[in-house]
């Protein structure tokens, strides 16, 4: 089966052509090589896709399918060997600025009409 076709039928991608477009982008690794659209997968084969923003998942073939199907029956199709993302830090305040620096805030705009007095 070709990997376009299996990446498809796997939901890694949404449509066919971004899968072979990410295949040809070297963004698609079978068992640690680069892979084209038309390469045979075969059962056991690792898949390694890297995503947007860096995001890597690493998929080794459980199942076959020419028919892109429900998510659960995609589920079927791969082992999902991706470790798990070291969880996120708190989100960190935004950097204080010193009063009179800059454009003033929302805050400091609305004290300043009110000793205006508009």
């Amino acid at each position: 089966m070709r990997l376009d076709r299996w990446l498809w039928a796997a939901r890694a991608f949404k449509t066919r052509p971004l899968a072979a477009t990410a295949c040809d982008g070297g963004k698609v690794d079978v068992n640690d090589s680069a892979a084209k659209p038309a390469k045979p997968v075969r059962l056991g084969d690792v898949i390694r896709v890297t995503l947007g923003q860096g995001r890597r998942r690493i998929l080794k073939v459980a199942g076959l399918d020419e028919r892109r199907g429900s998510p659960a029956r995609a589920r079927a199709l791969y082992e999902d060997l991706t470790p798990a993302e070291p969880p996120r830090s708190r989100r960190a305040a935004p950097p204080l600025r010193p009063p009179g620096a800059g454009r003033p805030t929302k805050r400091e705009r609305r004290e300043i009409e009110r000793l205006r007095g508009w």
